[in-house]
């Protein structure tokens, strides 16, 4: 078949450079795991590099045109080609309970989603890379102290390592979109496991930010926390001074203010 239209209700955006596509294909480290998928595959560029290595490689995709596409043009994905939304399919009906990882050129509309995600599957996801709206994965990397830093960063950052890679410019996909696009690598930690309630941190952190310029005494008045620990320094602070190790401090003091009253 002919190649696929890109639909920009799926925000497509094909890319069209080889050299770009191995270079992302050769972001994944590979340890520990067998298994590796991809999103999006659309027409395969990336998927044809992922195929070459000793890893099996399963894709999810949306676009019944892509599907058919890669059904006639990558006979090695017999059987490996899922027809779902990622966002809501159960992804271990393929992996059962398997360790994968994840990779892809993410729709830009959806990428930030998928990254939450994979974080709700953390045990599972030893690692992930992909290709981001820039501004996008700079965020996750971004450390405390910028102005980009806020909730994704802090959330991704607890769990894994998050390296920004390099820059693509529009010109290497079809069709172009309007900004650069940025691949990051996410690397699960030795040990992610959080010292406190994970539930917690989320809200903690999510609560931080959304009034990020006021100083967390007041953006986290809603905790109801007690009179001794609203007087720490930390609380003069705001979001963004805090590393993420910091947020994690915070949410255990919290944790056992809480249980304490």
């Amino acid at each position: 078949m002919n190649k696929v239209r890109a639909k920009k209700h799926l925000g497509q955006h094909f890319l069209k450079d080889e050299t770009i596509a191995k270079k992302i294909a050769d972001t994944l480290i590979l340890k520990s795991y067998s298994k590796v998928l991809e999103i999006g595959p659309g027409m395969g560029m990336l998927t044809k590099y992922l195929l070459e290595k000793d890893v099996d490689t399963y894709v999810i995709e949306i676009d019944s045109e892509s599907v058919e596409y890669l059904n006639a043009n990558y006979l090695k994905l017999s059987n490996r080609i899922i027809e779902e939304d990622f966002l809501k399919y159960n992804i271990n009906e393929v992996f059962n309970e398997e360790q994968f990882a994840i990779i892809g050129n993410f729709p830009y509309n959806i990428s930030t989603q998928i990254v939450f995600k994979t974080l709700e599957m953390k045990a599972q996801i030893p690692e992930f890379s992909g290709m981001f709206q820039k501004e996008v994965a700079a965020r996750i990397c971004a450390k405390h102290g910028s102005k980009t830093y806020g909730i994704l960063s802090v959330l991704a950052q607890a769990f894994y390592h998050a390296e920004y890679l390099f820059t693509v410019p529009p010109t290497v996909f079809n069709p172009p979109p309007k900004v650069d696009s940025g691949v990051m690598r996410l690397t699960r930690k030795e040990d992610y496991s959080l010292p406190c309630s994970e539930k917690l941190f989320y809200r903690v952190v999510k609560t931080g930010f959304q009034q990020r310029r006021k100083t967390l005494r007041n953006s986290l008045k809603s905790f109801n926390l007690s009179d001794e620990l609203r007087v720490l320094d930390v609380f003069n602070m705001r979001p963004e001074q805090l590393s993420v190790q910091e947020f994690i401090d915070l949410t255990c003091i919290i944790e056992k203010d809480i249980a304490n009253h």
